[in-house]
């Protein structure tokens, strides 16, 4: 019996000897399936994964576009320039034009309309109107086809009980260019521009245009004027006669003068009644059809 125990003792050390050894290539069971133990948390071998799985994706890329760019990649990817910070180009001032009919009574001179250089109508005469000054000078002068007209409202205006005078009528152009200077030197360029034009501007220059006041001359080209019963009847009356309130109150923006309710100005009877009656300004109404050259 020892024998035996002995015996037996050694096969089961061979034994157990023999399944350790089978245990580092991985025992198998007698139904010829492996042994080895599941794999712990922590462990290098993959798990095993399911049909739906698959192997990792890269991060997303945005999707491209027919012709095999990618949004925001390539030559179309322009880079900001920052030209929204960029100051907007100043305004150019508009493109002054030349009168292409300097002698016609629609004539339009303003800011950017001017007449040729040394214009000087052919047909002024001297209106038997009274003026605030005795002196025979060349700012008593009108045109012939106005000239009728102004004496017409003149006596008009004095059956009315409201007797005017002339101030100013013509201007060459080498007058209006020393007012124009010396209206600078006082007031500076903006002011001065609000009151009065550049040579070649002024609608004086045309021989159609005339400042008039109150018999006794009392507020003479001056904001008074407009309060007074002589403005307001010229306000109701020149058309009758061909003559319009060139600068009128609110339409600064338009003629680019301030309100001068003693500067009438000779358009004929049809257009300053139209004019007149429509509450409008020679620009409104010739609506830039006047006849003009290239700047």
């Amino acid at each position: 019996m020892p024998i035996l125990h002995h015996r037996t003792r050694r096969h089961w050390s061979a034994a157990l000897l023999l399944c350790t050894m089978l245990a580092a290539s991985g025992c198998v069971n007698p139904a010829g399936q492996s042994t080895a133990p599941p794999p712990v948390p922590g462990s290098t071998e993959p798990a095993q994964k399911s049909p739906s799985e698959g192997t990792a994706k890269p991060p997303s890329q945005p999707a491209a576009d027919p012709a095999g760019k990618t949004p925001g990649t390539g030559s179309a990817a322009k880079p900001d320039t920052g030209a929204k910070d960029q100051p907007a180009p100043a305004e150019k001032p508009p493109a002054v034009q030349v009168a292409a009919e300097p002698a016609s009574i629609a004539v339009l001179v303003n800011k950017t309309n001017k007449l040729p250089e040394n214009y000087r109508p052919a047909d002024l005469v001297d209106p038997k109107i009274p003026f605030i000054f005795e002196e025979k000078l060349e700012k008593r002068k009108i045109r012939k086809e106005a000239a009728e007209p102004l004496e017409k409202l003149f006596a008009a205006a004095e059956k009315a009980g409201l007797p005017l005078s002339g101030v100013s009528a013509y201007r060459s152009h080498e007058t209006q260019k020393t007012l124009y200077t010396n209206y600078v030197l006082k007031d500076g360029e903006e002011a001065a521009n609000k009151y009065s034009a550049k040579p070649g501007h002024s609608e004086h220059e045309t021989g159609l245009a005339i400042d008039v006041t109150s018999r006794s001359g009392k507020c003479a080209a001056s904001d008074c004027f407009g309060a007074t019963k002589e403005a307001a009847w010229l306000a109701s009356h020149s058309h009758e006669f061909g003559f319009i309130i060139r600068y009128p109150k609110g339409k600064e923006s338009i003629t680019g003068y301030q309100y001068e309710p003693w500067h009438l100005r000779y358009v004929g009877q049809e257009a300053a009644s139209a004019i007149t009656k429509g509450g409008l300004t020679l620009e409104e109404y010739l609506s830039g059809a006047a006849p003009v050259s290239k700047p």
